[in-house]
């Protein structure tokens, strides 16, 4: 995922992965020592994927840190910064981008709120940081909501009157930055007949009703803008004759619209060194054997021209993460939806494994019956 542009700049001091404390003594962790060495481990990683620009595989490590040591403000503030930074990078996305090499997951306004949601349970834990006003502004003025980004920066002020972040960005940059952006805001929010934001999809006719499922983040963010103002946008479809956007479209009113709830699952994470981890990446490694002679027996089996692609050994990813290795075990079996649900429902890597390997029997014993 490529850097957010200079439009973030004024909040660059913020925006960056604070270094997680190595403590040596015991009373300093406030856990377990293999459990604190566990969380610095993977808030370095995390620290190495933002400056990498992998925000995306940060957030992870830092959520997986968060797990193991719940309300502590520096990773909590790195993720914080995670989530905003995609929310620019989402943000500054050409159409062009989107058009052709699409995107699933969150929209930015929701990376934007879950950034926000983390900056102000830093602020519950310690009031007096100032990085942690700058990111709940940010974060506001992600979403737009540019009064409360300014309140939140004076709210800080009162708390560090000489932060010269606080004060830059109050006396500066604020207003030349976002009074452009908001102004564009509210001209997209409320825009007339001469403006109209573009769906670019399929050919809709007058007095035809369909239902839309919006995954690409650029279209998520859209509809939220026109649900704000008159519901309002124009339907058009790419011309096969042309390649490009064609010269007439519908404009179409969005009658309902519902955002899914989600929450994030992962699976039960297994200290480093623990008889547990130990089995697990054990199970992981004579399963990978398993797979790959179960691959060789089918593609025997099966005629050439019905090979496909999901019986590749090259793609298989290594024992060494085994909760991504699980799924893609899974993926080896044609199952009823039911079962997938089922399985994806597990956080137990192990147990996933596991039915995932008697299936595989089960699923090489019709291949040899056939």
């Amino acid at each position: 995922m490529a850097s957010p542009g200079a439009s973030s700049s004024s909040f660059s001091a913020a925006l960056v992965a604070e270094d997680f404390p190595l403590v040596e003594r015991e009373e300093e962790m406030g856990m377990a020592p293999d459990k604190y060495r566990e969380v610095f481990d993977l808030a370095q990683r995390g620290a190495r994927a933002f400056r990498d620009g992998r925000f995306d595989e940060a957030i992870s490590f830092y959520s997986k840190a968060q797990n193991l040591r719940s309300g502590d403000p520096i990773i909590l503030s790195n993720r914080s910064s995670a989530f905003c930074m995609i929310s620019q990078v989402l943000r500054e996305r050409s159409a062009a981008d989107s058009e052709y090499q699409p995107l699933n997951g969150l929209d930015p306004t929701t990376h934007a709120e879950l950034a926000l949601k983390d900056a102000e349970k830093v602020l519950a834990i310690d009031s007096s940081s100032a990085r942690s006003y700058v990111l709940k502004a940010y974060a506001l003025i992600l979403l737009e909501r540019y009064q409360e980004a300014r309140e939140a920066l004076l709210a800080g002020l009162q708390v560090d009157p000489l932060s010269v972040t606080l004060s830059n960005i109050i006396q500066k940059h604020f207003p030349e930055e976002y009074a452009e952006r908001k102004s564009e805001h509210e001209t997209m929010t409320y825009a007339g007949v001469d403006l109209m934001p573009l769906f670019v999809m399929d050919v809709v006719l007058p007095c035809q009703k369909m239902a839309l499922n919006i995954f690409e983040p650029r279209y998520r963010l859209m509809v939220r803008r026109i649900m704000e103002g008159n519901h309002r946008m124009g339907m058009v479809a790419i011309d096969s004759a042309t390649g490009t956007v064609a010269d007439c479209g519908c404009e179409v009113e969005i009658l309902d619209y519902r955002v899914a709830e989600i929450e994030w699952l992962q699976d039960i994470s297994l200290p480093e060194g623990s008889q547990e981890r130990k089995e697990l990446m054990e199970r992981a490694n004579a399963a990978s054997e398993l797979a790959r002679t179960y691959i060789r027996r089918a593609r025997e089996i099966t005629r050439p021209v019905r090979r496909t692609r999901h019986l590749d050994l090259e793609s298989m990813p290594g024992p060494q993460d085994p909760e991504k290795f699980s799924f893609w075990l899974v993926n080896l079996i044609n199952l009823r939806p039911s079962d997938k649900l089922d399985l994806l429902r597990l956080r137990d890597t192990r147990e996933r494994i596991s039915r995932s390997l008697r299936l595989l029997g089960d699923a090489e014993q019709i291949c040899r019956v056939q």
